[in-house]
């Protein structure tokens, strides 16, 4: 089937083929599933979505390894660290570019948030103005007091928004954060679904051109805004819903949009 043909039907059929928890791994999101806690989960969640970048064998296995440091409830353990005590904790560690120091200058801020604010979350729908149309906006703020705070200057572990960078993993952070299904777990109740904006990576990138979605060559703010004003014309209250559905296509190599679209793509073996 040609790829320009895709439309809601389609999308829904992608969707109900693929949205499911047995596709998930390997996926960074599989860590937000051990904690029954909204403030742990947001703590997995900037972790693993931060470290989001590379081979994935290598994404699990430094998500694994930063996390493992904060034992059963990550927002309690960052909540009675001090500073110096994460730094020793992360001394060593590296993934990629990101730097022992980096990760635990992050979790440095993202404690001090939380403590503030009472979680991430209410401090983000804080910072969304009536304005707004996209998350966008409030997330260029967020990043700004997450990197302005006492723990946290430039950083490989949070991108620039203000650059005009499509800010993949952050987005997929939000997408965690926010949507509630079978694949995202939510808790930022706060927050419409309707204003995320598609975590756009070279998976989704690639799909969307083939799509029709966008005939722009640049991964960054602009293509993602536009992909998903394309995605909102099937799910306007949604738009972000066939995101991780339609990445199992380039992630996964037992799936295939032909198997989908047959009905031949119901399971895992």
């Amino acid at each position: 089937m040609a790829l320009s043909k895709v439309g809601a039907e389609e999308l829904e059929s992608i969707y109900g083929a693929l949205n499911r928890r047995e596709y998930v791994h390997p996926d960074p999101l599989e860590f937000l599933y051990r904690y029954e806690s909204l403030a742990d989960r947001e703590v997995a969640g900037i972790v693993a979505a931060s470290l989001a970048y590379g081979r994935v064998k290598q994404i699990l296995a430094s998500v694994e390894s930063a996390l493992s440091v904060l034992g059963a409830r990550p927002s309690v353990f960052l909540a009675d660290a001090g500073g110096r005590r994460l730094e020793r904790l992360y001394d060593g560690f590296k993934h990629r570019f990101t730097t022992g120091d980096e990760m635990a200058h992050l979790l440095g801020s993202v404690s001090d948030m939380q403590a503030a604010h009472g979680s991430l979350g209410a401090r983000f729908a804080a910072l969304v103005e009536p304005q707004d149309e996209t998350v966008a906006p409030a997330l260029e703020r967020f990043v700004a007091e997450l990197r302005g705070g006492p723990w946290c200057g430039k950083s490989s572990v949070l991108p620039a928004p203000e650059k005009g960078s499509a800010c993949k993993r952050l987005h997929l952070f939000l997408r965690w954060m926010v949507r509630r299904d079978d694949v995202d777990p939510g808790g930022w109740d706060e927050l419409p679904e309707a204003m995320l904006v598609v975590p756009l990576d070279t998976h989704m990138h690639r799909l969307s051109r083939l799509f029709g979605f966008t005939a722009r060559k640049q991964a960054d703010l602009r293509t993602a805004l536009e992909v998903t004003d394309a995605f909102r014309a099937f799910a306007p209250d949604d738009p972000v819903k066939y995101d991780f559905a339609l990445t199992r296509l380039g992630i996964r190599d037992d799936v295939t949009l032909e198997s989908v679209l047959s009905g031949a793509a119901t399971g895992v073996a």
